[in-house]
């Protein structure tokens, strides 16, 4: 069973985010260090991106082989 983009994007964004909001993880680090954080915000618009044009099949994949390494 193919899973949606919403659900993969959800399951993603947990493995790497964990329980923080990816957004406020961006405003998190920008606090610290704006040069990290700019970093940052340009690693989650890269994430958004990746999601919005890969097909449902390449992320479930991704994300597949992702829990695979850590089993």
């Amino acid at each position: 069973m193919t899973m949606s983009k919403t659900e993969i994007k959800q399951l993603l964004e947990r493995l790497i985010f964990e329980d923080t909001c990816p957004q406020d993880w961006v405003d998190d680090v920008w606090g610290l260090s704006p040069m990290h954080g700019d970093s940052c915000a340009k690693l989650l618009e890269a994430f958004h991106e990746l999601i919005k044009l890969c097909r449902e099949e390449q992320l479930e994949n991704l994300l597949k082989s992702i829990y695979q390494e850590k089993l």
